[in-house]
């Protein structure tokens, strides 16, 4: 069966948070987001289990997909609905023997080559980025800007994520190219009111693919 994923992707990074991410995650799926990525780089094993078994057990009842960034363990642990995977990380099979077939594995990829080799693999959906230039990573890749979403959408029939730097001001531009989905992150958790900023995004981006679905 084909994947359709909602058309906006919220990343939960911990290191931008000013409120619980329980907290947050909730304001979000009031708004109508369908789509969380958990992401705390710093966190101690247990810290990060314990903050995605509350998300988990919070948006799962309210039909809100879950996935933790990095790993695997944590995903089945805390109940969540997948994992997505970076190019230091598990890569894509590996973490697919962990968290198996009933959960999402998604795949970051910055170049032509990083992104055949997703294509080939059990990768769920395939996240291409930066698109544009982004403060959210230390060390960031090469921009890689629209230019590559249409190179690269002939390629596959599984979704594509785009990531970095994505504005509500860009977005459309985005979506014209090719992508299915935008991750967001800055945008939506540094704007004064979340909620508000995802709302419109999703009212931007219309209510198609706005359902996840298998």
């Amino acid at each position: 069966m084909h994947l359709v994923l909602p058309r906006l992707y919220v990343i939960l990074d911990a290191a931008l948070l000013t409120i619980p991410e329980t907290d947050c995650a909730q304001r979000l799926t009031d708004a109508g987001v369908r789509l969380l990525q958990y992401r705390n780089k710093p966190a101690s094993s247990r810290e990060l289990f314990e903050s995605c078994e509350k998300l988990a057990n919070l948006l799962l009842r309210q039909d809100v997909l879950l996935v933790v960034n990095d790993r695997a363990d944590v995903a089945v642990l805390a109940g969540a609905g997948g994992v997505h995977v970076g190019q230091e990380d598990l890569g894509v099979e590996e973490a697919r023997r962990v968290v198996g077939a009933a959960r999402l594995v998604g795949a970051s990829t910055h170049n032509l080559e990083q992104f055949q080799r997703a294509t080939a693999s059990s990768a769920d959906y395939i996240a291409v980025g930066p698109i544009f230039p982004t403060g959210t990573k230390a060390n960031p890749d090469p921009v890689v800007g629209t230019a590559f979403i249409r190179k690269i959408r002939p390629l596959t029939d599984k979704p594509i994520v785009a990531i970095g730097g994505i504005t509500l001001e860009r977005t459309p531009e985005i979506i014209e190219a090719g992508a299915d989905s935008v991750a967001v992150i800055s945008d939506i958790l540094r704007a004064p009111k979340p909620e508000t900023r995802a709302r419109q995004y999703i009212e931007l981006l219309g209510p198609a693919n706005h359902a996840a679905a298998v």
